[in-house]
């Protein structure tokens, strides 16, 4: 019995700085550099968002990964926000929502944020905003569009 107390007190702690940590993701302005079609950020410090309202680009660094999604919901192409208390992103239309990696938890979307096409470069990292991938139509393609940091 004590050892089926532990558990579930370490499963607690565990779970519960997982929630912390996931609440804490800071959202930041940026302007990438560079040509219309490939934005260059630099790589962000620690877990965050990073919106560039220019370019249309979302630039997630979440657990050890950075994803680069369209700013706009795959729903109807609303813009989508950071919802902080919630620690996920939501479509500003019709709520749809979406996890910090863009997967749809809930809402009217029938699909994960779409991700645009990403390479790391030393300390950058480029987005392609001509080629993106819907984890509908690509699931591998959706997949793979991640950099591991």
């Amino acid at each position: 019995m004590s050892e089926e107390c532990t558990s579930r007190r370490e499963f607690l702690q565990v779970g519960g700085c997982f929630l912390f940590a996931m609440a804490a993701l800071p959202v930041f302005a940026v302007s990438g550099s560079g040509a219309a079609n490939e934005r260059m950020y630099p790589i962000p410090a620690g877990d965050s968002a990073n919106i560039d309202r220019q370019a249309q680009v979302i630039l997630v660094r979440f657990h050890n990964n950075i994803y680069a999604f369209a700013l706009s919901c795959p729903h109807e192409n609303a813009a989508v926000k950071w919802m902080p208390k919630d620690s996920r992103f939501q479509c500003s239309k019709h709520d749809s929502r979406y996890q910090p990696d863009g997967v749809h938890t809930a809402g009217r979307a029938t699909r994960n944020m779409d991700r645009f096409a990403i390479r790391r470069d030393g300390a950058s990292v480029f987005v392609d905003t001509t080629h993106w991938f819907q984890s509908d139509k690509n699931p591998s393609g959706w997949a793979a569009a991640a950099i591991q940091v």
